[in-house]
């Protein structure tokens, strides 16, 4: 499942590229196709690799999906982390997107963060520059 999510966000997600890997992938259907789907993988940011946390790195949802597919697809990457054993879920959303979905899931935003650094980021090799990493972010959170 975690190639055909991959696969997905490349075809839908406006703007982020695919994650390389994941740990497990949850989607949603209309019935008739596929129309989202959520990556779960460790936490990107190192202090937050606690190993009790992971991260939905992507959510991505087509366009005229039925309402709530979104909130329904972090909702069940939570029930699937917490049977898995992990103790936080955590994802970050641009601060020019509502973050409806998550609340309507039950996360709290816990955190307001500024722009990162292009220069500071490409300062690691393998990291390959996104614009998306330049734009302030919020950090929510599911607890157990």
């Amino acid at each position: 499942m975690l190639w055909e999510a991959a696969e997905f966000v490349g075809n839908f997600q406006r703007h982020n590229k695919p994650p390389v890997g994941g740990l497990f992938a949850v989607g949603a259907s209309d019935g008739a196709q596929l129309v989202g789907v959520a990556i779960v993988g460790h936490p990107v940011a190192r202090l937050a690799q606690d190993g009790v946390t992971a991260e939905v790195t992507r959510c991505c949802v087509r366009v005229g999906a039925p309402k709530g597919t979104g909130g329904a697809l972090y909702a069940a990457c939570w029930r699937a982390a917490r049977a898995l054993g992990w103790r936080r879920l955590i994802t970050y959303t641009l601060q020019s997107e509502s973050g409806a979905s998550l609340r309507g899931a039950g996360m709290h935003c816990i955190a307001e963060l500024p722009a990162n650094n292009p220069k500071g980021w490409q300062s690691r090799p393998g990291r390959e520059w996104q614009p998306v990493v330049g734009q302030p972010k919020f950090l929510w959170a599911f607890n157990a």
